[in-house]
């Protein structure tokens, strides 16, 4: 069933009709005027309820998948803290004996780690979870399982990474893990192993909620709101996500390759065989450095929601703020070697980065100088979220100030790896990212809890922590620029390091007083509800503040402005009497309405899925897999790895259905079909969001061979004979050509349905002969990963080809035996489409790959 224009109820309206087929003038039916039907609300509210007792394990709402989120990302807050401080008393004086230097080597690592990955990202990845359903009047995301699938990957994987501290396994080589210090030479012990497995898999947990926030944003937006209407949290999250996008593929190959030069001996990073350790650097950092604007702008972006609400005007300079955030993102791309100044980089690389290290504080400060402006010509109030964003806006400047200092190469190479540089991070971070995440907790609680969190708490919450931490990492600028080294776990006495130390030390038990406080005012006050909520304590003027249950609002409004409780009066009792868009269930089942990505306008009513265990087993098996491998027990490791793929599978066999009746309608007789297929729906563009993903991982690759190439070409060997380039491009060109001809078939109503799912097999396996003829044709040459950096690279895209053609070829079985269920519809089908595009795309990446390493750019 193809995609087809919205009806309402088979009568024409007057006026312009967009490019979707949607009649903006239908907009004017609301909010209608007709009682609802009785009984409806109550029929809502069964089909959305959540499961009780251990069921709750089960759920997906995000209401709940979002507070379990936040609160996951909290506690790794709170462990990596423990540490901090811990290392803080053993550095108040010279020469103190509270911690061995291995075990301050693993708490070092560990801080960093849990602090960038554990809990930035995911923190700010949960607030979308759970906000931003409710910010965009949506019932939920458009794949709930994929949600709560991320955070138990997230919550199983991260505990386990964090109890490898508790036997002595945890990695030591700092959150950054450059080898060769990471190399089996120097790390010959798996505490490495669990960093490199550990956070390879905690990031496939974070690409599987930016698929999420991408689709969400840009499929499920209330009616009328458009990209110029959208809440500037939504827009900074679409920019969140699209950066985690383009950067996590970096680090996920670059911790694949060191792992497999750790076990396999394949020299990726060993400069004595062809390799480069700083290529690891090169692909750490082009995901470490955007990885800061990753967690500031989705706080960046609460924060200009909040100047807005607690000045009570609307904010200063939206489209600005929008063209930042954008800005922003792209920029960061061009300053990962910021951060390797010091390596001997040619001037002309270290002029460019430094002009772009400079260039990303422009936008910054577009958005600072915006919510200064808000917060003057508004009336704000001293209250706790008032202070904890004006004093992350003090500390975030004054931690730029120091980054535009760091960014002159000059001064950098004099501060380079002191504790001037641990002062500048604190100071962005904490800035940046968690005095904002404190204001967002007392600002959003009351709209999860029966009752906000308490203002004189509050208020000592506060200034407990700004004063701790400027008392912590202020004086760390002078020990830095008296010469300490970071990453040092003690120092020799009369190196007048005693006092700042001594400061420093004292200002984070300080901190850590105030966020104590925080947990004590958290379980006085904090009541988790879906129902009966404090309500809109701040005056926020979005949507997440319509009253709302578990199916989010009653009914989805007509959005005509950014603030619309503010402009729309009456919107809140309209809402709640159920007058606007899908005032109950159409089809019996839960639903959203799913939006164009330009205008908001209704398209289809998707069809979601509810409660379900095999996201959770599925999150299970795939810790496992790679936990089992890190600790060597493969054959263990390989049958958790197949429960993973089993569980997933059943997952995804009850998503895609058809459902009676064809087409419902949403609201004032405007009808809407049930099932689409094609670039409308949600499941196109996560896959186009996924392929994204793949592509990134398989440049990094190339980029790894190219690099290596350039610098020890002259001694690798010939390619394959020629010959063999023919049978490789024939496997992988034929590939697409049948999965696009297996398309074809779905379509025409004289062939079989067995036609185009055996076409689709023979797409796969051809794909998978051409993987073959390829690999084979590299050993036969007499070239071994182990031999060399060429070898290494050359392999590794050989297996990243292997990984998605197996991919493939599963996605083709299941396909067949959803066929053989009579569950594959015609003419067009969600998953057959989905299936082609993946297998079209791995023909063309094989093809590429098999080209550029055997004719580009060739041997010298």
């Amino acid at each position: 069933m193809s995609s087809a224009p919205i009806a309402a109820g088979g009568k024409g309206s007057p006026g312009a009709r967009s490019e979707t087929g949607f009649d903006p003038e239908l907009y004017r039916r609301f909010p209608t005027k007709e009682e609802r039907p009785e009984g409806e609300l109550a029929e809502l509210e069964r089909v959305w309820q959540a499961p009780r007792g251990w069921r709750l394990l089960t759920a997906v709402n995000n209401n709940y998948i979002g507070t379990f989120y936040v609160g996951a990302a909290f506690l790794f807050f709170l462990l990596a803290g423990i540490l901090a401080l811990v290392m803080r008393v053993q550095l108040a004086l010279p020469l103190q004996g509270v911690l061995p230097q291995e075990t301050y080597n693993q708490f070092f690592t560990m801080h960093g780690t849990v602090m960038m990955f554990l809990f930035a990202v995911p923190a700010v990845e949960a607030l979308g979870v759970l906000l931003l359903p409710q910010m965009l009047a949506a019932r939920d995301l458009p794949f709930p399982r994929l949600s709560a699938y991320a955070f138990w990957a997230y919550l199983v994987g991260g505990l386990c990474f964090f109890a490898s501290l508790f036997f002595g396994l945890a990695p030591n080589g700092g959150w950054f893990m450059y080898p060769p210090l990471t190399s089996t030479a120097f790390s010959p012990g798996i505490n490495a192993d669990f960093w490199l497995l550990g956070i390879g898999f905690i990031e496939i947990s974070a690409i599987a909620g930016a698929i999420e926030i991408i689709v969400g944003v840009l499929k499920t937006r209330a009616p009328g709101m458009t990209l110029a209407r959208m809440p500037i949290f939504a827009w900074a999250m679409l920019v969140f996500a699209g950066m985690i996008i383009i950067a996590f593929p970096a680090v996920i190959f670059g911790t694949l390759a060191l792992e497999l030069e750790r076990a396999l001996n394949w020299p990726f990073f060993d400069p004595t065989r062809g390799g480069d350790p700083l290529l690891w650097q090169h692909l750490f950092w082009f995901f470490g450095h955007p990885e800061v604007y990753i967690i500031f702008l989705p706080a960046a972006g609460l924060v200009s929601m909040m100047v807005s609400s607690l000045a009570k005007t609307p904010l200063v300079g939206y489209r600005l703020i929008v063209l930042a955030l954008v800005a922003t993102g792209f920029i960061s791309f061009g300053v990962w070697a910021h951060h390797m100044f010091a390596v001997g980089m040619p001037r002309l690389s270290i002029g460019f980065f430094s002009a772009a290290s400079m260039a990303v504080s422009v936008p910054a400060g577009i958005q600072v100088f915006s919510w200064i402006a808000t917060l003057s010509t508004g009336k704000p109030s001293h209250n706790v979220p008032t202070l904890f964003v004006v004093g992350g806006l003090v500390i975030f400047v004054m931690g730029g100030l120091t980054g535009v200092m760091v960014a002159m190469v000059p001064f950098d190479w004099q501060a380079h790896d002191s504790y001037f540089i641990v002062a500048h991070l604190h100071y962005v971070l904490i800035g940046g990212m968690v005095f904002p995440l404190f204001a967002t907790f007392y600002f959003w609680a009351p709209m999860m809890s029966r009752r906000p969190l308490s203002e004189r708490l509050g208020k000592w919450v506060f200034w407990l922590m700004f004063a701790g931490m400027h008392l912590t990492f202020l004086p760390m600028h002078l020990t830095g620029l008296m010469g300490m080294p970071r990453r040092v776990w003690t120092y020799l006495p009369e190196r007048d390091w005693e006092i700042t130390n001594l400061l420093s030390t004292a200002g984070a038990f300080v901190l850590g007083a105030g966020i104590l406080l925080f947990l004590v005012d958290i379980a006085r006050n904090f009541r988790f509800t879906t129902g009966d909520t404090a309500g809109n304590v701040y005056g926020g003027g979005t949507l997440e503040w319509l009253p709302n249950g578990l199916y989010a609002a009653r009914s989805i409004p007509v959005v005509t402005s950014r603030d619309p409780l503010w402009d729309q009066p009456g919107i809140s009792e309209d809402v709640e009497e159920g007058r606007y868009f899908l005032p109950g269930t159409a089809t019996g089942h839960r639903e959203t309405l799913i939006t164009s990505p330009l205008n908001a306008e209704p398209q289809f009513l998707q069809i979601m899925p509810g409660p379900s265990v095999w996201p959770l087993f599925s999150a299970i098996f795939t810790a496992g897999f790679f936990l089992l491998l890190t600790v060597q027990a493969y054959t263990i490791g390989v049958v958790s790895g197949v429960l993973a793929i089993l569980c997933v599978l059943r997952w995804l066999w009850e998503t895609d259905r058809v459902v009676e009746p064809a087409r419902v309608d949403i609201g004032a007789g405007i009808q809407v079909p049930t099932y689409v297929t094609g670039g409308s729906t949600h499941g196109w563009w996560a896959m186009v969001v996924l392929l994204i993903v793949i592509l990134m991982i398989f440049l990094m690759a190339l980029f790894s061979y190219l690099y290596l190439y350039g610098i020890h070409g002259r001694v690798w060997v010939s390619p394959p004979a020629t010959f063999w380039l023919a049978p490789v491009l024939a496997g992988y060109g034929g590939a697409t050509g049948l999965a696009l001809l297996a398309r074809r078939l779905l379509a025409r109503e004289t062939s079989t349905l067995w036609s185009p799912a055996t076409n689709l097999i023979f797409a796969a396996g051809t794909l998978a002969l051409g993987w073959a003829v390829d690999l084979h044709s590299w050993r036969a040459s007499g070239l071994s990963p182990e031999s060399s950096g060429q070898g290494a690279t050359v392999y590794g895209l050989v297996a990243h080809q292997g990984m998605v053609v197996f991919v493939a070829l599963l996605y083709a079985v299941y396909i067949a035996a959803r066929n053989s269920r009579g569950l594959v519809s015609r003419p067009r089908n969600t998953s057959f489409d989905l299936a082609t595009m993946f297998i079209a795309y791995c023909g063309v990446q094989g093809s590429v790959g098999a080209l550029v390493v055997r004719l580009f750019p060739g041997v010298v």
